[in-house]
């Protein structure tokens, strides 16, 4: 990220872009900007006040920064020093230097005095000129700004900023333009020139520090508050605990916790150990084992969610491509011509278009039709297989598992950076069984990884199940109707088929990443949980929920202390 985005992590910039640059368009005419928009140089006439000019940035503060600071150098004081560091509304006039007009604020460099929305200014602080670095900051939770001059903070300049509305809401009304404030700068005298930095550089002054200040009184705010009837509260919270630990499948923190908590524990141990050995397969990537237990261990729920079902196989699908899933892991390589196991090609294979299973994935989740595609032997191929590539995400990283069904949940991860290692077209005639396809892939994928276990055979099975999932797709079309959700997951799915490599790839690794297996997880467990009538997400992570909703509507009508209060922040601090 840039160093701005850094400073404000909390701006949603598609809704709330923060200031960047001087705008060429609003500003005077005696303005000159160069240097991307960095460098304002005076070129008016600079006879009198009436040869004033200033230029605004090109956004205004959004609420969400919280505490907002830019610098700006003074490169050459020209013949005067006329000049004013601040704030201003949009509409307020550019023919005039922050500070003279109603809700423009400016500290002057000629006499050291603030001036706000009046021509008669205060004494505030030090005059400035050639070289000096000046900042001005803005406090959005108590609408409050400050100055600096070479990294020495100069005390409050202004108090009661019309900081109260989202900055994101353009008013055309006065009275309403409250949170429109834009960094400002005005000069009046030949030969001025100053540059603004933003954030793209480091600033002089140690801005940081004062915004750790603001988060630790937020934090007192939050602390101080009296809740009444304390106890009950505290019980309400151990109940929430409780059932988030229930929800998730930890079984003996859940009793232990109960115990230390005086709660009286009637959960079903055995369905919760359950729930977390389903939990455990998926995040393994055994999604096979993880069907056939969840049909076993609680039957009719797949059956009546198919959409569940759905994602279930196309996972599958996935993780057999990725050689996790138990369908093709466990198959051994036959040897070709003395060569080891490791050494041998995935060759590409001819196939005709399977019988049809239709209703076998509905009446049956757990099935998986193995017997072998009557096709003819293998033979090699230099052409790649015909499918639907997705573009709709970039992210290279992957991360295997290396989970244990009855042991601990134990996540190794591997980065890696890579491109497509082919053209690939439009269409999935090799997994749909509308003609004869054929592949040619490597073995060897990212930090060792093999596509199918790296045998010829499971390719062949993995390609086999992927007609039958093509099949099972078009069942629940023609039953259900069209769902776009589903139709992008398998296009997504089968677009790893054209990757020799899909755990480098930018447009379709990210399908390949542990994080999805927690999704899909979560998925399940809640499904299971729901079944028995219990909520589908604890009110835990409900209550969390919550808290970042209402975080994000303060923020959006401006109430700048959301900034300093975010839940993640408040939960990485106690951590």
């Amino acid at each position: 990220m840039d160093r701005i985005k850094q400073l404000y992590h909390l701006v949603d910039e598609s809704e709330t872009p923060l200031p960047r640059a001087w705008s060429p368009v609003d500003k005077y005419q005696y303005i000159s900007l160069s240097q991307n928009n960095l460098r304002a140089q005076y070129k008016g006439k600079g006879q009198s006040h009436k040869d004033a000019a200033s230029v605004r940035a090109t956004n205004p503060i959004p609420a969400s920064c919280g505490l907002y600071y830019f610098e700006v150098k003074i490169v050459s004081k020209g013949r005067d020093g006329y000049m004013g560091i601040g704030l201003s509304i949009q509409g307020v006039s550019t023919n005039r230097l922050p500070g003279w007009d109603k809700y423009s604020y400016g500290y002057h460099g000629d006499d050291g005095h603030s001036f706000c929305s009046s021509g008669n200014g205060k004494t505030y602080g030090p005059t400035f000129t050639t070289d000096d670095v000046i900042g001005c900051a803005v406090n959005l939770m108590d609408g409050t700004c400050y100055y600096t001059k070479n990294g020495v903070n100069l005390g409050i300049a202004f108090t009661d900023l019309p900081v109260s509305k989202p900055a994101r809401k353009r008013i055309v009304d006065v009275k309403k333009r409250k949170a429109n404030l834009y960094p400002t700068v005005g000069m009046q005298t030949v030969g001025e020139i100053i540059d603004a930095n933003f954030g793209q550089a480091p600033f002089v002054y140690d801005i940081e520090n004062d915004r750790r200040e603001l988060v630790m009184q937020a934090v007192s705010r939050v602390d101080s508050y009296v809740i009444p009837d304390r106890h009950s509260h505290q019980s309400m919270l151990q109940k929430m605990i409780q059932s988030y630990l229930v929800h998730h499948g930890f079984s003996a923190t859940a009793e232990t916790f109960a115990r230390s908590t005086g709660q009286e524990f009637t959960e079903d141990l055995v369905s919760i150990r359950n729930r977390q050995k389903i939990q455990r397969l998926v995040l393994a990537g055994r999604i096979s084992e993880a069907i056939e237990t969840t049909q076993r261990l609680y039957s009719g729920i797949l059956e009546k969610d198919h959409n569940l079902l759905f994602r279930l196989k196309v996972r599958q699908f996935i993780e057999m491509i990725a050689g996790a899933d138990s369908e093709v892991k466990n198959l051994r390589s036959p040897k070709v011509h003395g060569g080891s196991p490791s050494s041998t090609p995935l060759y590409g294979t001819s196939y005709t278009s399977p019988q049809s299973q239709s209703g076998s994935f509905l009446s049956n989740p757990g099935s998986f039709r193995r017997s072998r595609s009557r096709s003819k032997s293998p033979t090699v191929q230099q052409t790649h297989p015909s499918v639907i590539q997705s573009t709709r995400y970039a992210n290279g990283k992957t991360e295997q598992s290396i989970a244990e069904v009855d042991g601990d949940v134990d996540m190794e991860g591997s980065q890696t950076n890579g491109q497509c290692s082919n053209g690939v077209q439009n269409g999935s005639s090799v997994l749909n069984g509308a003609g004869t396809s054929h592949t040619s892939m490597d073995v060897q994928g990212s930090a060792g990884k093999q596509l199918c276990g790296g045998t010829s055979a499971a390719l062949e099975k993995t390609l086999t199940f992927g007609r039958e999932l093509q099949a099972f797709s078009n069942q629940l079309k023609e039953k259900y109707g069209k769902n776009e959700t589903n139709k992008k997951m398998i296009e997504n799915a089968f677009s790893l088929i054209a990757y020799v490599d899909p755990w480098s790839s930018k447009a379709v690794g990210w399908q390949l990443e542990q994080s999805q297996r927690e999704i899909l997880g979560d998925i399940l467990n809640s499904a299971i949980v729901e079944n028995y009538r219990m909520p589908g997400r604890p009110p835990l992570e409900e209550a969390l929920a919550h808290g970042c909703e209402l975080g994000n509507l303060m923020i959006q009508s401006g109430n700048g202390i959301a900034a300093f209060l975010s839940v993640k922040g408040l939960l990485e601090q106690d951590s």
